[in-house]
């Protein structure tokens, strides 16, 4: 593990586009001097009970360990929307955390949310609000993005005030929009900030 403090972007992608959103995210991090940002994923989850995934992705962020998740100075959680909640995959890793929420591992430290959906109004604002509950049980600071974000006023597709947002479309089409950009990176810059902040 590193010396430097780090934000933890964590989240699930299946078709990319949660995946863009968190490197844009980790982008903002990296503006601030003094915090890095370490990108994770999650394995998918099998219907069947004894399918594994290997230890290593083939492709994308690798497998977020119990110690990343101990060890960061703040966290981006993100997600595609399923049915105006998280995917099943990043709420099975968030479910056997238990044990840092018994130690406190997390408390005191900046969180924030991040989503992507297939339909304009598909529950983006739901799926932010499902993934920051596990997060304030954890005792962690959320951080939203402020109407100082200009382009929060401005965009015609994604983004919102509990955290950035991504509209998809239904066949993935759509590419993330520079407004929808600017507000992944608003968010790692300000999680950066905070966690300085509050150490």
């Amino acid at each position: 593990m590193q010396d430097q403090p780090y934000i933890l972007v964590l989240y699930y992608s299946r078709g990319g586009h949660t995946h863009e959103m968190a490197m844009q995210i980790a982008r903002g991090v990296a503006r601030v001097s003094g915090m890095t940002a370490e990108v994770r994923t999650v394995p998918r989850v099998s219907p069947v009970t004894e399918a594994t995934e290997p230890a290593v992705p083939s492709k994308g962020a690798v497998y977020c360990s119990r110690e990343d998740l101990a060890n960061c100075a703040g966290l981006a959680l993100g997600s595609p929307t399923r049915f105006g909640n998280m995917a099943a995959p990043l709420k099975h890793f968030i479910d056997g955390t238990g044990d840092l929420w018994l130690s406190g591992a997390l408390e005191g430290k900046p969180a924030g949310v991040f989503t992507s959906t297939g339909s304009l109004h598909g529950g983006q604002e739901t799926t932010l609000l499902s993934m920051a509950l596990p997060l304030i049980h954890h005792g962690m600071v959320l951080a939203g993005l402020p109407y100082t974000e200009t382009a929060l006023n401005r965009t015609s597709s994604g983004g919102t005030p509990y955290g950035p947002s991504h509209w998809a479309g239904t066949d993935t089409e759509n590419r993330l929009t520079a407004d929808e950009i600017t507000l992944c990176q608003a968010l790692g810059e300000r999680l950066a900030r905070l966690a300085l902040k509050l150490a």
